[in-house]
C-alpha cells in the first residue's frame, strides 16, 4: 500500500481553508450543507467507510475511488434539487452501507475502475437524498459546497483511521471487525425504511 502523508497533509488543509473562507452571503447555505452528511448514521457510515475500504485497496484508489463518489453525489444533488423522483434511493443508500462494511470486513479489493463506478453509483443514491432534502433557500450551489466538501472530509477521516490502524499490529483485524459493524449498521438501516 502506497501512502502519501504529504499529499494528505495537504488536502485536509485545502478542506479547511474552504470551510473557512465562506462569504457571508452564503454562510447559511453552506452551513447547512455541512451538516447534511452529520446528520444521518447512513451517511456517515458510507462516507468513512470509502475512505477506509479506499484506504485498504490502497495505490490510485485512495484518490480516485471518493472522488468518483464525490462527483457522483453533486450530480445525484441536482437531481434531488429537482425533487425529480428516484425509486429505491433509500434501499441504494441502505445497500451502500452494507456492502461497503462487507467490502471492507471481507478485506475485497476490485481494479479501481470497477470500485470506482460501484462508488459512483451509491454517490447518486446519497446526492440525491442530499438535494431532495436541501432546506428552502435560494443559493444550492453553497448548499451543495456544503455537503460536498463535508463528505470528502470524512472520505479523509476513513483513510487517515484506516492508515492510523495499518500501523497498529492487530490493526487490520480492527478495521475488519469495523467493517462487520458497519453492515451490521446497514442492516439495521434496512428496517428502518
Amino acid at each position: 500500500m502506497t501512502y502519501r502523508p504529504k499529499q494528505l497533509q495537504q488536502l485536509v488543509i485545502w478542506l479547511l481553508i474552504m470551510f473557512a473562507s465562506t462569504g457571508a452571503e452564503a454562510h447559511a447555505g453552506v452551513q447547512a450543507g455541512w451538516l447534511h452528511p452529520l446528520s444521518g448514521l447512513d451517511h456517515l457510515l458510507a462516507m468513512i467507510a470509502i475512505g477506509a475500504w479506499s484506504c485498504q485497496m490502497g495505490r490510485r484508489a485512495i484518490w480516485i475511488v471518493p472522488s468518483a463518489f464525490v462527483g457522483c453525489m453533486m450530480l445525484g444533488g441536482l437531481v434531488g434539487f429537482e425533487q425529480v423522483e428516484l425509486p429505491g434511493a433509500e434501499i441504494g443508500i441502505c445497500l451502500s452501507v452494507v456492502l461497503l462494511g462487507l467490502a471492507i470486513a471481507l478485506e475485497k479489493t476490485f481494479p479501481v475502475a470497477i470500485a470506482a463506478l460501484g462508488v459512483g453509483i451509491f454517490g447518486v443514491f446519497h446526492g440525491y437524498a442530499h438535494g431532495y432534502e436541501m432546506p428552502v433557500m435560494d443559493n444550492k450551489l453553497a448548499y451543495s459546497a456544503g455537503f460536498l466538501s463535508t463528505t470528502a472530509f470524512l472520505h479523509v477521516v476513513g483513510a487517515v483511521g484506516a492508515t492510523l490502524l495499518f500501523k497498529l499490529t492487530k490493526g487490520r483485524a480492527i478495521l475488519q471487525v469495523l467493517g462487520w459493524i458497519c453492515a451490521v449498521c446497514g442492516g439495521y438501516l434496512f428496517t428502518q425504511i
